[in-house]
Formats: structure tokens, C-alpha cells, sequence
């Protein structure tokens, strides 16, 4: 249902002429893919060096765990890095660091062709051969980009851990994985002081048997503790070794990185992605979907390589397309809420990836903060880690993309390692809060309980039902938890069941409507918590909402709202509360209407900005709070209760 307030902008925003004139996909991808899909993929492999060609584009007996491009083999650093230089741009800058404190170094892909071969000579000479596994924990400097480089480089198998899990969570991951080399450094800056990194380690490997070594990197000169014979830092090391190193080539299906995402129950899952499907796709999507221009844009996407985001749209994606980007240390309010807009101004940033999170932030702080800025360099925008409500997407597109930067809204998971869902620029006429279509080559389905699938206006799961190249290869360790997990809800149809739920609008744009557990059965009625949350962010008063279904007796479950208001704007209280119930009523129905809203000044996220809802849940069934160490602010459950 259309509110009041959008009745009078556009529903759709078509790319302009001049864009897709000059747009890298047109419609002859989905014709192509339309045609023959393994023949679409297989071309799109081609955009790869393969040190030997492939015999068969997939090979699927063995369902649900794929092979592609079976028999090719190629080197995934060789992609992205060695090839660029070969190709007489290695003085292009592949990285362009910003660190937290106001530091920047620029490194070219020569640079970086030299310091991924000191790192994989020194990887070799501490025993490591292809297939040992490596953990990274470290912040977003160039080290670490160049450390998962020389772990590809070599087939060593690298998990990357976020700098700010836990060392229990560090040791976990390097124990499951059974890691011989931890790569780490002293410290972090982090809002202008060094907070210590190494000491983690210490705990994480103390008694941990697989261990053998310990790489650190001196970021911050901090006092660290050091155990002889196995720790070795990095400029005695890696800086002191040879920048000549030729790469091997290794099978299409050799283990790329293992990455572990937190389940709702149980231990952390090691996802596995391998090769040259995974690079295939990701590097395909960045082309497509970034519409990436190599030698003329200047790309940013704001992730953590802890998470997939910065795997595959910092470091594979990218770089296999010679891409020229920002990477940037800190946060974005440090030393001020201007630094963002500040580092896309001083880089000529023109495409700019980040998460809804993020751009309701900015919306919360004000647009006088982007409009101090020149911001006339950006060309497309993108948002990646849950649905964008619609109003977060219009104040965007207006306030970051100068009314005319096309904004791609990108649907995919760890576990399906590249963009799977997303308008192409050039082409769609995006609805805001739409992931719009699949792919060029990817096959999705909205279906229900019964797996038949639904057309416009319905609601229902999301699957995806045939195997796409960059899909995960199991679970590390653990096959029969992949199988179930992930295969067994429509196990004899042969779908993947992401765990999100989707539906259909009247015109057949497909809308990602989050979590099926975070879908609310009130009164028999399947509300999702992103478009409860979508009408209370349409008031102009608010800048964020967060959503439960608490426990009722009456309706099975009540909604209960969390939100923040916008900079400035006056909490009037029952009187602001009965316009925001109003507010929903009007948006979606009276039925969704919330049982209870909450002024908060903040709301419990991840690291990684993702809304912690588990706990939200636990506040309004008042229940004790369970396990808040992944959060960025504990502290934040005082405030929430102490409205």
C-alpha cells in the first residue's frame, strides 16, 4: 500500500539515457543466459586467465555440491593482480588506504604484484604448502588485502576472523579449521587511539596445537607481549623478502577461503567457497552490476574484509577487474561525522557501496552534514547486507547520488559468495526497496509452504533452484550440516532454501522481506518485520526502526517497535507514539498496527550493522538477555530499558 507522503514521487527510477547509453550490461545478458545458461557462464569464465580451459561448465551428480568449470585450472592472485601488470598497468593504483588517524599511502598494482610475492615467499618458507589453512584477524589496511592475496597465490586456505570478535570466537575458527599461520597485527586505531589486537591472539593460541607461527604487523607501535620461535613481525619478515614470485596453478575447485557465519543456534558455520566459480561470478557481478569502468572509476565499498562483503567487493570481484579503490581504517564518525563525505571528496569517489545501516545513520545525523560536501563524483550507488527501506533508498538517491545516481540494491548471502539478486543500472527502472529481479544466470523462486511457486502479488520463500557458480561447497568438516541446513527443507525438489522471505509485487518486482524468523504471525496474518519497520521510517520524525514479534495471547504475537528519531526532532510522547501507530496503519493496515513503541537512542547491532533482533525480542518478552558479545555497545540494552 502507498502512503500519503509517496504518492507524489516516482514509484520506479529509470536509468538516465546518457547512463545506459554507456552502461557495461544491456539486455543482451539476459537473452544470452535466457539461451543457453551454462553457455552464459562459461563466457563469462572467459573473462578470467585460465592456466588450463575447463572440460564441462558444471558438473552436478553429486548435488547438492557442485563442481564448475571442472578440469580448468587458474591461479586467483594471478587474476588479480599479475595480469593487470602484464598488461601494462601496473602504475595504475590498485589501493588507495586512508587510515583512521589521517595517514594515506597509495599502492599501485606494481606494489601490489611486489607485496603479495613477499608475503607468499615468506608464507612458503614458514613450511606452508596449498591446502594448509591461515587465519586473519586484522583491521581494513593493506596487509591484510595482501595477505589473502599471497594465501590464493599459494592455495592456502584462508579464513578471514572480524578484528572485533572475541578470542574465544578467534579460537574457535582457528581450531575448526585447524590454522597453521595466525596473521595479525599490534593494534587498531580506533577513534583516535590504538586499541590492542595482539593481546587476543595471545589468548585465542595459547594451547592451540595447529598454531605454528604468528605474523604480526606493526600498525599502531604499541607494547606487545612476544613468544620467541613463534612470533615474527611483519618487517623483518614479509618487507625483507624477495618481490619476485611466479604463481601456480591450482583446480577450479581447490578450497579458495573459508568463512564463518554465526548461525541463530549452535557453533559458527565454515563456509566453503572454492576457485573459479567463485571468482567467475564475483568478478562478473562487480562488472555488471558496479557498471565499473577500469581507469576511470574510483570505487569504495565500506565493508570489513571479516565479513563476504569485503571478500568479494574489496579484494576478488574488484581487483580481477582492475579496479582503483579507497580502503579506508576507521569508522565513519572519526573525528567527526564528516569523514565519509570527505574521503569520496578528496578521491573522487564515483562508486559507493555500503549498507542501509549506514545510510540511516546518515540520515539520523542530517543532510547539512553531505551537503557541506561536493559529492558530484558519484555515479552509482549500491546497498548490500538487508532490504533498504524505501524511504532510507529516496533520501539516498536525493541527498548521496545528487538525484540522478542509480542505485543498485544487491540481494545475495555468505553462503552464495556474489550478488545474486540486483537491478542492472543501465537497464532496470528501480522501485525503491526492490532487489528487483535475479541476475543474468541466476534462477530464483518465490514459493510457498508446498514449494509451488508464486507469481505477482504473492508471498512466500525464497529458493533458488538451479546451482549458480560462486555457491558454497559445504560446510567445513560438518557435509551432513550442509545438507540439512541448507537442501532439506525442499530436499526433493533440489532447491537451496536461503531463509529469507520474499514476495512479488503486482508488476512482478521481487521484494526481500529479511528473515522468515523475523516474519510476525499476528492474527493469522504474515507481517515481516523490514516493511513494519519500512512505514515507521516513512514518518519524517524517524531515522531508524527496529521490529519484533513478542509473544501474545490474544493474537499469537504483538509487534513491538524500537525506534531513534532524526537529529533534532522533539519526542512529544504519546502524542509522537500515536502518529507513528497512525503511520502503519496507513502504510501497510490497522492489523499491523504496534502493540507497543519504544523511543531508544539506540539500537543493539553487530559490527557488522546488523540489527540484533534475538535481543530486541528478549527485552520485550522480558527475558535476561542472552550472549551480547558480538555487539558493538553492550551498554546499549541500559539506555533501551531505561526509557
Amino acid at each position: 500500500m502507498t502512503s500519503a507522503a509517496e504518492t507524489d514521487v516516482p514509484q520506479a527510477y529509470p536509468p538516465s539515457a546518457e547512463f545506459a547509453a554507456a552502461a557495461n550490461a544491456g539486455p543482451e545478458l539476459q537473452a544470452a543466459a535466457d539461451t543457453d545458461r551454462l553457455a552464459f557462464w562459461a563466457n563469462q569464465a572467459e573473462r578470467l586467465h585460465w592456466h588450463e580451459k575447463w572440460t564441462d561448465v558444471l558438473d552436478w551428480t553429486d548435488a547438492p555440491v557442485a563442481k564448475w568449470f571442472v578440469g580448468g585450472k587458474l591461479n586467483v592472485a594471478y587474476n588479480c593482480v599479475d595480469r593487470h601488470v602484464l598488461a601494462g598497468n601496473g602504475d595504475r593504483v590498485a589501493i588507495a588506504f586512508e587510515g583512521e588517524p589521517g595517514d594515506s599511502r597509495d599502492l599501485t598494482y606494481n606494489d601490489l604484484l611486489a607485496e603479495v610475492s613477499r608475503a607468499a615467499n615468506t608464507f612458503t618458507d614458514l613450511g606452508l604448502v596449498a591446502g594448509d589453512r591461515v587465519a586473519i584477524y586484522m583491521p581494513m589496511i593493506p596487509e591484510a588485502i595482501v595477505t589473502m592475496l599471497a594465501c590464493a597465490r599459494l592455495g592456502l586456505t584462508h579464513s578471514v576472523v572480524f578484528a572485533g570478535f572475541s578470542a574465544t570466537a578467534l579460537r574457535s575458527r582457528i581450531d575448526d579449521a585447524q590454522a597453521k599461520l595466525v596473521v595479525t597485527v599490534d593494534g587498531q586505531w580506533r577513534r583516535g587511539a590504538a586499541a590492542p589486537i595482539k593481546t587476543a591472539v595471545d589468548e585465542s593460541v595459547d594451547g592451540a596445537d595447529s598454531v605454528q607461527n604468528v605474523l604480526v604487523v606493526n600498525r599502531t607501535g604499541i607494547d606487545v607481549d612476544w613468544t620467541d620461535g613463534r612470533d615474527l613481525w611483519w618487517h623483518e619478515t614479509v618487507a625483507q623478502a624477495s618481490p619476485e614470485h611466479e604463481a601456480q596453478a591450482f583446480d577450479a575447485e581447490h578450497p579458495l577461503f573459508i568463512l564463518y557465519t554465526s548461525g541463530t543456534t549452535g557453533k559458527p558455520k565454515g563456509i566453503i567457497h572454492t576457485s573459479g566459480g567463485y571468482l567467475t561470478q564475483a568478478s562478473y557481478t562487480h562488472h555488471n552490476v558496479f557498471d565499473h569502468k577500469a581507469g576511470q572509476d574510483v570505487y569504495w565499498c565500506t565493508a570489513d574484509i571479516g565479513w563476504v562483503t569485503g571478500h568479494s567487493y574489496i579484494v576478488y570481484g574488484p581487483l580481477s577487474n582492475g579496479v582503483t579503490q579507497v580502503v579506508y581504517e576507521g569508522t565513519p564518525n572519526s573525528p567527526n561525522e564528516h569523514r565519509h563525505f570527505d574521503i569520496i571528496e578528496k578521491y573522487g569517489v564515483s562508486i559507493y557501496y555500503t549498507a542501509p545501516t549506514l545510510v540511516r545513520t546518515f540520515m539520523k545525523w542530517g543532510r547539512e552534514i553531505p551537503d557541506a560536501h561536493d559529492l558530484t563524483s558519484i555515479r552509482l550507488l549500491g546497498s548490500v547486507g538487508e532490504p533498504i527501506n524505501p524511504e532510507a533508498w529516496r533520501w539516498f538517491r536525493e541527498v548521496i547520488g545528487g538525484n540522478k545516481a542509480p542505485i543498485v540494491d544487491t540481494w545475495w548471502q555468505t553462503e552464495t559468495g556474489a550478488i545474486m539478486i540486483s537491478p542492472l543500472p543501465g537497464i532496470t527502472a528501480t522501485k525503491p526497496g526492490s532487489a528487483m529481479a535475479p541476475l543474468p544466470g541466476i534462477s530464483a523462486k518465490i514459493v510457498d509452504d508446498d514449494a509451488k511457486p508464486l507469481g505477482p502479488g504473492g508471498n512466500g520463500y525464497l529458493v533458488l533452484d538451479e546451482p549458480w557458480p560462486a555457491m558454497l561447497r559445504g560446510i567445513w568438516g560438518d557435509m551432513d550440516r550442509y545438507r540439512d541446513t541448507y537442501w532439506s527443507r525442499y530436499a526433493e525438489e533440489g532447491w537451496y532454501f536461503a531463509g529469507d522471505g520474499a514476495k512479488y509485487d503486482d508488476d512482478g518486482a521481487l521484494w526481500v522481506l529479511g528473515r522468515v524468523d523475523d516474519v510476525m504471525n499476528v492474527s493469522g496474518h504474515r507481517i515481516s518485520t523490514s516493511e513494519v519497520e519500512s512505514a515507521l521510517v516513512n514518518h519524517h520524525g524517524v531515522a531508524e526502526a527496529a521490529v519484533v514479534g513478542a509473544a501474545d495471547e490474544t493474537t499469537g504475537q504483538g509487534i513491538v517497535a524500537f525506534v531513534i528519531l532524526r537529529e533534532g526532532v522533539e519526542n512529544t510522547g504519546d502524542v509522537l507514539i500515536a502518529e507513528l501507530k497512525a503511520q502503519v496503519s496507513t502504510d501497510i493496515s490497522p492489523i499491523a498496527k504496534p502493540r507497543q513503541i519504544t523511543i531508544v537512542p539506540e539500537l543493539p547491532k553487530t559490527r557488522s550493522g546488523k540489527i540484533m533482533r534475538r535481543l530486541l525480542r528478549d527485552v520485550a518478552e522480558g527475558r535476561d538477555l542472552g550472549d551480547t558479545s558480538t555487539l558493538v555497545d553492550p551498554k546499549v540494552f541500559d539506555a533501551i530499558r531505561g526509557k
